[in-house]
Formats: C-alpha cells, structure tokens, sequence
C-alpha cells in the first residue's frame, strides 16, 4: 500500500518500569491508591443517576471527590488473572503511558475484590453520544469531526509505534472515544486487556448480525496485530463522515453495513452520498479523502493497511492517495440469524462478490 508521500516514522521510546512494591506490597509507587469507601462517597453508592456509560470491563460513574474535583470511576467487572501486587504493578505501567488523546488514568482501587480505575473526567463524555445521541445539544462541524479522527490517529500511532513495548488496543469504537470540553478526542481503555483472561473481552461470543468494528482475521482467528486497530479505526472515520453507527445494517432501504455500503459508493464514484445530512457545509475534497483512507484502512488483506503514521499523512495532508494499491474491504454479515457467518470481499462491481462461508460458534482472541 502506497502513497505519493509518507512521513518519517518517529522513534519508539522505552517505558520505565517502576517498583511498586512497598513493605507490605500493596502500594503503587505514583498512581493514587484510594479506598472503595472514598470512591463509594465520590459516587453517592455507585447511584444509578451518576452512571455515565458501560463498557466491556465494566461500569463508569461519574464521581466528585472530596476536593471537589470530578472523575470518571469505572467499576471492573470480570476478576483479573493477576494477584495484587501484580495488577498494581500494571496499572502503574498503564498510568505511565501520557499522550494528549489518551484519557489520563488518576488512581485505582484494589480493596478486597474490588478493581476500580479512577479517570480523568471528560464533559463532552463519548464520541457515540455525540454522533448518534440526541442532536440537538451538540453539533458535530466538520472541523470538530477532522479534529477528532485526526486526535485519535495520533493518540493510537502512540501506542503502536512510539511505545515500548507497544500496545494493542483491540476495542476501538466510538464509546471508546471520549471529548473533553473543547472536543479533543481521548482514547479510553487502552491496555486493559492485558489484566483479564482471555475470555474476558469486549467480543460476544456468538457473532450475531455485523460485526462492525471487527477486523475479519480478528473474528476468524483470533489473530490480534495492530492491523486490527488499524481495522477498527477505519469503520471509525466513516461513522464520522456519515453520523451513522456500523452496526446499522439498513442503508438506502437495503440490508447492507455501513462499510459494505461505502464501497459501493466508491466503486459508483457518489462517495459524497455518505456524508451526514447534518453537515450543512464541508471540503468535498478532503470528505472524499477521508472516506478513502477509511477503505485502505479496511481492506481484507490486514498487511495492506497502513500504518497509524502513515494514517496521520493521508488525513492531514492534501496528497494523491495510490488507488491502484487499493483492494476490497473484507466484512461479515450474519445469515438469517443463526451463527453461520460468510466473510464477504468485494471485487470488481458491485454485481461480483466472493463469499466464504464460515461457522462462528466462539471467538478466543490470542
């Protein structure tokens, strides 16, 4: 996969490991340690009124602590394979990782049973409230939209390729994408998965209807590379451009997925049909691009996607995108319910499609 220009890609930088260990080796070195009975308070009992989202590790809350100052409390919910002293330890490493689009972890909780991760709080909560929620409080311009596809590029080339060692996100999505107050984009729950059995995972394990941010080799076989955040963070951009969620399978009146739709739109040259009816004014050139770039980052052959870095150049750069490297995207549909599941490629016209039919029962990533 080329372009006609790419930047130099930037130099990893190793992390360092702290000893968290105290005399009794409960304590952690930098990262706040609070009690459940303090995070308890800063919620009002974990009250329904305050929670704020649910992910795939479980609930967050919003909290005030006794300073006054407010946070986002996110309540674990699958016991971690590590003793204490080693899910400290990881948090601590986690709590080191600083980007400016990667949400900012304050302190933890490990009293008991109970692991709490205690994050900044940030006022605009998540890009999928913002894109698919109520419109009428928020309005998504297309600057804010570039800003934030542009914020998440980088925040996750971070942790790709200048990160030592490097991390792999594998539950990019828009829930995952939190706004602060000017509608810089931060990326959540980065290098949680490392601290949970392997069954623990945002993944059903029965794939049921698109499978929408999920990279095919990802659903086949577990096989978890940063091609499959590259995956992820290309149906991201077209839920951008478009305001629609991937897991919507009606488009036009017909039963297809967002980015089974898109390249019917490229292959049919009216790419500008996918943008978002709320959008009164944009640059079709650079729409046009984004969307493009969206479908490099999706093609079926993971070793065709670019790299974030390279991402970052095709989106904040006016360059000639090589559309001869370009190759169909690869996507799932469920067929009529049951879990019989056919990976489908797209070639030549829309008329012409491969289709391999596969039988999901479990998806174990590695």
């Amino acid at each position: 996969m080329s372009c006609c220009f790419f930047g130099d890609r930037k130099k990893g930088h190793d992390l360092v490991h702290h000893d968290t260990r105290d005399a009794g080796g409960d304590s952690i070195a930098s990262t706040k340690n609070f009690s459940f009975n303090e995070l308890r308070l800063a919620t009002n009992n974990f009250h329904q009124i305050n929670k704020i989202g649910r992910g795939g590790f479980g609930t967050v809350y919003k909290g005030t602590l006794k300073q006054g100052k407010d946070v986002a409390v996110k309540t674990l919910a699958a016991e971690s394979r590590q003793g204490l002293r080693e899910f400290l330890t990881e948090i601590e490493t986690i709590s080191n990782v600083k980007h400016p689009n990667l949400v900012e972890i304050i302190g933890c909780c490990a009293d008991g049973n109970n692991r709490i991760l205690v994050y900044e709080y940030l006022e605009n909560r998540s890009l999928d409230r913002a894109l698919f929620g109520s419109r009428t409080s928020i309005k998504l311009e297309w600057e804010k939209r570039t800003t934030i596809c542009l914020g998440t590029a980088r925040g996750l080339a971070y942790l790709h390729e200048e990160l030592v060692p490097h991390i792999v996100h594998r539950d990019i999505k828009a829930s995952n994408i939190l706004l602060d107050k000017d509608y810089t984009p931060k990326i959540g729950d980065f290098g949680l998965a490392k601290l949970f059995p392997d069954n623990i995972t945002h993944i059903s394990t029965k794939i049921a209807g698109t499978t929408g941010y999920l990279a095919p080799e990802y659903v086949l076989g577990g096989q978890l590379t940063m091609k499959a955040d590259v995956y992820s963070f290309g149906v991201l951009i077209l839920e951008a451009v478009s305001g629609k969620s991937s897991s919507s399978r009606i488009w036009q009146g017909d039963k297809r997925s967002l980015l089974e739709w898109s390249w019917r739109l490229y292959q049919e040259e009216k790419l500008l049909e996918l943008v978002d009816e709320e959008l009164d004014e944009f640059p079709e050139r650079e729409v046009v691009r984004y969307i493009k770039t969206a479908l490099f980052c999706t093609q079926a052959n993971a070793n065709r996607r670019p790299m974030m870095s390279q991402v970052i150049e095709m989106l904040s750069r006016d360059i000639q995108l090589n559309e001869k490297e370009l190759t169909p995207p690869g996507f799932f549909e469920d067929s009529e319910g049951s879990v019989q599941s056919r990976l489908k490629i797209s070639r030549g016209n829309t008329s012409q499609q491969s289709s391999v039919h596969i039988t999901i029962t479990q998806v174990t990533p590695r």
